[in-house]
């Protein structure tokens, strides 16, 4: 009898995410399921979707989705001090869009390169409703070394990496806010670095192994940093005591605020940081902050990890608690 011929699906996969598959456990996509050898180490899993309309939106561009997509995980592996080992992919698409698919594959595969964490399979289905990228990434850890949310300790630092609030402030300008007509005749590229750190988040696995040595307890800001450090604190039994005032904004960020366009709420409520939030020991931060040097990523003391059961107080420059009527963004 002669082969039946490649199904639509079969065939889509083999042109688009084969040439992903890099790792020899995902044979070329040609099984239902792939090994990943892990020689003694622990395999860290995190699984994040993203979603037309809520994560992304309809005109975002096709490589730009694709990079959210792989880096909203790597971001979490990051943050549990893991080395990016491999993913699985689940494609749910209105039609097979030849325009869409090949920048997007493209940019996957170049992330994927990038990050050293290669496809190893998943699914590709079809919907009537908004498109959707699933994705699980495993990562390695040593045996028992994986940074938890529930291990900050009273006196630990709280620490976060980068700038806090960008990506916030460029959803509001792709949404027409007011943060928009607060840069409506931008000249110097700051609309545009706010639009691309929603779009593209910055992971900072390059932080990875240092956060296994040095921190009590980790977690990546992907909600909100008010929300994401109250769900840090109550896994660890404690709360925090936050400086706002030293919360790291970028200038374009401290301008804003500066100016009235934005409150200091939106900032430390607002989602899509994809920074890692953590406490540090005393006597760990300065050999932490210099390993992060190192590894070019800016690391900002924001707070101190304080005894109790309540949510974290943010002080404004006085000493005064600021009341926040929200925290993070909440998908119900």
């Amino acid at each position: 009898m002669a082969r039946a011929r490649p199904s639509g699906e079969e065939t889509l996969i083999a042109r688009y995410f084969k040439p992903l598959a890099t790792e020899p456990g995902a044979f070329n996509l040609v099984d239902d399921a792939a090994i990943l050898n892990v020689a003694g180490e622990d395999v860290v899993v995190t699984a994040d979707a993203i979603v037309e309309g809520v994560h992304f939106l309809p005109q975002d561009p096709p490589d730009t989705v694709a990079r959210k997509a792989l880096r909203v995980n790597l971001s979490d592996l990051a943050a549990k001090g893991a080395i990016p080992a491999g993913f699985v992919l689940t494609l749910a698409l209105r039609s097979a869009d030849e325009a869409w698919l090949e920048p997007f594959a493209r940019a996957l595969g170049e992330d994927a390169a990038t990050f050293g964490c290669p496809l190893l399979g998943g699914d590709t289905v079809s919907t009537p409703g908004p498109l959707m990228i699933a994705i699980t990434a495993f990562g390695r850890v040593p045996a028992g070394s994986m940074v938890r949310r529930s291990g900050a300790k009273v006196g630990d630092r709280v620490v976060v990496t980068g700038t806090i609030g960008d990506a916030a402030l460029g959803l509001d300008i792709l949404k027409g806010g007011p943060i928009a007509k607060a840069l409506a005749d931008d000249l110097g590229g700051r609309r545009e670095m706010l639009i691309a750190r929603y779009r593209i988040p910055q992971p900072r696995n390059a932080l990875a192994r240092v956060m296994r040595g040095h921190a009590s307890a980790a977690m990546d800001v992907s909600d909100g940093l008010a929300g994401d450090l109250a769900k840090l604190c109550a896994a660890s039994g404690v709360s925090a005591a936050i400086d706002v005032s030293s919360v790291p904004l970028s200038a374009t960020g401290r301008k804003l605020l500066a100016g009235g366009a934005i409150g200091i709420e939106a900032i430390v409520s607002g989602g899509d940081d994809y920074e890692i939030l953590c406490a540090i020991s005393e006597h760990c931060y300065e050999s932490f902050a210099q390993q992060a040097n190192q590894a070019g990523i800016a690391v900002t003391t924001i707070g101190t990890v304080i005894a109790g059961s309540a949510n974290p107080r943010f002080l404004d420059a006085q000493g005064a608690e600021l009341t926040l009527r929200r925290h993070s963004y909440s998908h119900f």
